[in-house]
């Protein structure tokens, strides 16, 4: 499952909840064509990674989280492991998606 965020106190919920578990935020907006063509990949993949945390935030609402993560375009993906960043890509790239994931769990 996908869950969707749009603060930094919904963000460390679920970051210090999954405390050692790797999680993945989507950056995405409604009217991004390559974030609607890559959303149906990233919620099997959260079927797959059930070890992975997977969160969604819509810049046009999670504003907060946009600024504080520099996103500057549709799809972003940020990865983190213990509450800190460890990697980052923009675009709608499912392998280097899957690749990341596989890389990080």
């Amino acid at each position: 499952m996908v869950k969707q965020i749009g603060t930094k106190a919904e963000l460390n919920k679920e970051v210090s909840g999954h405390s050692g578990k790797l999680v993945v935020i989507d950056f995405y907006a409604e009217w991004c064509g390559p974030c609607r063509a890559i959303a149906p990949k990233v919620a099997s993949m959260a079927e797959e990674f059930k070890d992975v945390v997977f969160l969604k935030v819509n810049v046009d609402i999670g504003e907060e989280l946009s600024k504080a993560y520099s996103i500057t375009c549709m799809p972003t993906f940020v990865f983190l492991k213990g509450g800190e960043k460890v990697d980052s890509f923009s675009g709608a790239d499912e392998k280097k998606l899957l690749e990341l994931v596989k890389k990080y769990k």
